[in-house]
């Protein structure tokens, strides 16, 4: 094949690659892989001096989100890139520079006239753009105002975190590989609650114009914090020597590896402090010299024989992880690495026992089979799931077209696992040594089925102290925690049980005037679904998913077992008054005067009262407008002799004014 034959083929694969990269749909490869065919297409048309038209050096990856095109004030060029100290060291010049986080997610430019949002697009080509204005009030971190008058250009990175990817994944059910992957494939929806519920955070990353001259690109990037904006993580390198960048990289290393950043990341951005020495650079194709450069951790490759394929519970899919002869990669020993789906499996032409894989840890953390040296036999996919025996079927995802598979059976608890993750999260209960991946090891051994069950880990402690890569220490550090756990405050447990729409923040707000048994009694009782839509952050949708899922038998059953085995902590809470104390109300139909009939309930209780659902001989008043209505809770009170009365008549006897 000629130089040129080679440069239009890697053309075509690199090009393909990032229009799924940048547009939610199924990696073609992996950055490693796409690094490599990058420089080797850059050595070619170095060594041919030919660029052609087409070449990604020579343009910037694109997204095509839909909707009205805008051309760039600024042209939002890509940077350069290296895997090189040495090349950093010298591009800084001796130069004060700024390193930055590389997150990975999709580039928006924000614009602002006069303190007002003007414009939000997305990079688009990097001369022309999608405006999403539409979609800015959904996206966190784009401020719709601002303290500051004249013409000011940001760019920033829309992003999900971690965390948030995890909870969508549990929620939806959808196929996404990974947070930049669900962000990239956001920006092109029109149902703005949609996006919205997909948590994307602005970051803003640089100040590009300003009406007022800052020079410093640190002033810069303080005063977009003071404006309110959640800059991206940044330090200052005032004596770029070689010794001082490399011990910077290694602690930005560090971070990335004991996975204390929330957000996704591909690497650094270094930028000079000084904008207007980098403003003065040359353009070269689609990269600006000194707009700022990128170092990308080089990934330390390994060849290892494939022992099998093991098909293990993850979340709604049967996903296939490689498992090979034990390797040493970036000071451990790793000897599994997920291959995601079945999409994966294709792209990389997995065979069977014997294979020879290239295995790197990605970002110097996940473990990734990154290419199949030498390929034996055939994979083949299994038509029953391993944690059931179900059928098993291979599904195509309708938005990514990625290929699953999943199983049959609704109540496998291989769908559960995010469901299990969550609940021993430190959102959650709290049980400290338990990961995903443990818990995925626990399911396919049989021993959870329900959230119940990890609470009874401890009578496996035998079996657990047995199994390769636990021992003893960790079965009595697993039996510890789960211990520990047994007692838990009200608002982790709500929250641990993976209630959909039903986050850290609702918890809370459901348990603001009363105890999490008097929360599921409420809910199991009352005919209206939108009874907590009063509280405010609920709203009706919210207040529907919560009230549907404690009405479900199986939820029911679940919940039991639970509160069997924990202790819950309840929030204590003070009377302010006693005008009802030792009174039992039920509240039923419209309030006029208080906002809502959790505004009622929540004030009989701060003055010593109970608000029940039902009414019983325990009940010491009805509150109902409508006196006279045939309804079957006015039947009882009748039938009960218990008095009937009006807002009016409460606020008159129980509270006097009503502020």
């Amino acid at each position: 094949m000629s130089d040129l034959d080679r440069m239009k083929e890697l053309i075509g694969r690199l090009n393909a690659a990032s229009d799924n990269y940048y547009n939610g749909l199924p990696e073609l490869m992996s950055d490693h892989e796409w690094d490599a065919l990058f420089d080797e297409l850059l050595s070619l048309e170095k060594s041919t001096g030919q660029v052609l038209p087409d070449s990604p050096t020579a343009n910037v990856s694109r997204d095509d989100t839909a909707g009205k095109k805008v051309e760039h004030e600024y042209p939002a060029l890509s940077l350069a890139k290296t895997k090189d100290v040495n090349e950093l060291y010298k591009w800084a010049e001796n130069r004060p520079i700024w390193l930055s986080w590389k997150l990975d997610g999709l580039t928006l430019v924000a614009t602002y006239d006069d303190g007002k949002l003007s414009h939000l697009v997305t990079r688009g080509n990097g001369h022309v753009g999608t405006d999403i204005t539409h979609l800015s009030d959904s996206i966190n971190g784009v401020l719709p105002k601002i303290d500051h008058e004249g013409h000011l250009v940001i760019r920033g990175e829309a992003v999900i975190s971690y965390k948030d990817f995890e909870e969508f994944m549990l929620e939806s059910k959808e196929d996404y590989a990974n947070p930049r992957n669900l962000a990239s494939g956001s920006l092109s929806l029109k149902d703005k609650d949609e996006v919205k519920r997909r948590r994307i955070n602005f970051i803003p990353f640089t100040l590009v114009h300003c009406d007022e001259e800052i020079v410093s690109w640190g002033e810069r990037m303080e005063r977009l914090s003071s404006l309110g904006f959640q800059t991206v993580e940044r330090e200052l390198i005032s004596e770029p020597s070689l010794s001082n960048i490399s011990d910077a990289i290694k602690r930005w290393t560090l971070n990335v590896t004991s996975n204390e950043n929330p957000y996704p990341v591909d690497g650094l951005v270094a930028s000079y402090d000084d904008t207007v020495y980098a403003a003065g650079g040359s353009v070269t194709g689609h990269h600006a010299t000194r707009a700022g450069f990128a170092f990308k951790w080089a990934d330390e490759s390994v060849d290892t024989p494939l022992s099998y394929i093991e098909w293990s519970c993850a979340a709604g899919s049967i996903t296939p992880v490689a498992v090979f002869e034990p390797v040493a990669l970036e000071g451990t020993t790793v000897k599994r690495a997920s291959l995601c789906n079945i999409s994966e499996c294709e792209r990389l032409s997995i065979g069977d026992k014997g294979s020879i894989l290239s295995v790197i840890k990605a970002n110097k953390i996940i473990p990734k089979v990154i290419a199949v040296k030498e390929k034996k036999g055939e994979l083949i996919i299994p038509d029953t799931c391993p944690v059931c025996g179900e059928k098993a079927y291979v599904r195509v995802s309708e938005i990514s077209k990625t290929k699953t598979l999943r199983c049959s059976n609704e109540k496998c608890p291989a769908k559960q696992l995010r469901k299990f993750s969550r609940f021993v999260s430190k959102d959650g209960m709290d049980i400290e040594g338990i990961s995903e991946m443990t818990l995925q090891r626990f399911v396919n051994l049989g021993w959870i089925s329900d959230l119940s069950d990890i609470l009874r880990l401890p009578d496996h402690r035998e079996e657990i102290a047995l199994l390769d890569g636990f021992g003893e220490k960790s079965a009595d550090n697993i039996k510890a925690s789960v211990e520990k756990a047994m007692t838990v405050d009200a608002e982790k447990f709500l929250f641990s049980l993976s209630i959909p729409l039903v986050g850290q923040d609702v918890a809370k707000r459901l348990l603001s005037g009363c105890t999490l048994t008097e929360l599921f009694k409420s809910a199991e009782e009352t005919d209206d679904e939108k009874v907590f839509s009063g509280i405010e952050g609920i709203g009706p949708e919210k207040s529907t998913s919560f009230v549907r899922w404690a009405k479900d038998g199986e939820n029911q059953a679940v919940l039991s077992k639970l509160l069997s085995l924990v202790t819950i902590r309840e929030k204590e809470k003070t009377p302010a008054g006693e005008k009802c104390k030792g009174l039992t109300f039920v509240i039923t139909g419209d309030v006029f005067k208080f906002k809502n009939r959790n505004e009622v309930k929540a004030y009989i209780e701060s003055q010593g009262g109970t608000v029940t659902g039902s009414v019983s001989k325990k009940t010491s008043f009805l509150i109902n407008n409508d006196i006279n209505s045939t309804s079957n809770k006015n039947q009882k009170a009748r039938e009960l002799s218990i008095p009937i009365i009006s807002e009016d008549e409460f606020i008159e006897r129980f509270k006097e004014t009503l502020s």
